[in-house]
């Protein structure tokens, strides 16, 4: 049976140590201008230095006006690049692959953040977003692939395409939000077109080691289940992804599309064809025996998310105790300090209901 600290190998690139990938995390500590700050810097080199086989940051946004949140960390521009690359050699140094999370909010960018009307695959009248026009859609591919580009000068070992949770990508791929009638509109094929049209570019621009990969939302926003299905299979066929990363909720959980109520959506995606690409899955791993379980149903890696939060050094108490499990919520600030969290960090998990204490 695979062990928890078996090492992944990739397609491209080097090898993780282990199975524990760091979920990409919102936590709202970078500079205005998205340059990182020292307190994100700390945040990420302690979950290295935790033992994580692969290290992810939190979403970066490829253009400004796909900014998603205050205090993101910013890809969309040679400013950003010194941070970057400080962040690279300071995770490197822990012995962890480093991947930057590539991101654009689409409609779920604020107009008071950004200074204008968000962006969106069509008319938005309830976010007040406006549809972008075909050369638009264009940009915001090459601006994609210049931020990966942008992220293999800094030295990282690869980046992974935020295609969930209703931000842009997963806005192109939902037929809800999706109502176009050029070639990035109308069939999965052209839906999925942008999605596919970035990962050419970054594959013919970028070296032939770098570890791409694309996080999916399985259902909800207007997805349809069957349909995320296709495009993960066409994602393996195309042998140019090292790995996806599904984004379940809870790794456990049944499907809410009709004819999938009754199955596991690990199950789902974990019995699809895949060859080489790995599966990574993310939902409620609050312990030793969750991971383990999500092994045994067939993923190959597992993402820790609030187990992140709550104990920088998850996987090394993994090792050292098989039946470990994360502390019990509220957290008390004090303790979310000495796990690496911010002033800011914390004030964005106390949105959280439940989770911080006093």
């Amino acid at each position: 049976m695979t062990s928890l600290f078996d090492p992944v190998s990739f397609d491209h690139g080097p090898a993780m140590k282990n199975r524990f990938m760091l979920a990409p995390l919102t936590n709202q500590q970078s500079h205005p201008d998205g340059t990182l700050s020292h307190d994100e810097q700390r945040w990420l080199t302690m979950r290295a230095e935790g033992g994580f086989g692969l290290t992810m940051t939190c979403a970066a946004y490829v253009q400004r006006v796909g900014q998603g949140f205050g205090g993101q960390l910013g890809c969309f521009g040679n400013v950003h690049l010194d941070g970057l690359s400080r962040l690279s050699r300071a995770l490197h140094a822990e012995d962890t692959l480093a991947i930057m999370q590539l991101h654009h909010a689409g409609r779920r960018s604020p107009a008071d953040l950004i200074g204008e009307a968000p962006v969106c695959p069509s008319d938005d009248p309830g976010t007040g977003a406006r549809a972008l026009a075909t050369e638009e859609v264009e940009q915001l591919v090459e601006d994609f692939v210049a931020a990966a580009r942008r992220c293999e000068q800094a030295g990282f070992d690869g980046v992974e395409l935020h295609g969930a949770h209703d931000y842009v990508i997963c806005q192109f791929l939902s037929p809800e939000t999706n109502r176009r009638t050029d070639r990035f509109g109308g069939s999965l094929e052209n839906r999925s077109r942008v999605l596919f049209d970035i990962i050419d570019g970054i594959r013919a621009t970028c070296r032939p080691d770098f570890n791409l990969s694309v996080r999916l939302s399985p259902e909800r926003f207007g997805l349809l289940t069957s349909e995320i299905e296709q495009v993960f299979v066409r994602l393996a066929d195309t042998h140019q992804v090292d790995f996806i990363d599904m984004s379940l909720w809870d790794v456990f959980k049944t499907g809410i599309d009709a004819g999938y109520e009754s199955r596991r959506l690990v199950d789902v995606f974990a019995s699809l064809p895949r060859g080489s690409t790995r599966l990574a899955v993310a939902g409620k791993l609050y312990g030793a025996q969750d991971c383990h379980n999500t092994l045994d149903a067939g993923a190959d890696m597992a993402v820790i998310g609030r187990g992140a939060v709550l104990h920088h050094d998850f996987p090394n108490q993994v090792a050292k105790d098989d039946q470990f499990v994360v502390r019990q919520l509220p957290v008390p600030k004090a303790v979310l300090r000495a796990e690496g969290l911010s002033d800011a960090f914390i004030g964005y998990m106390s949105n959280w209901k439940g989770f911080v204490g006093d």
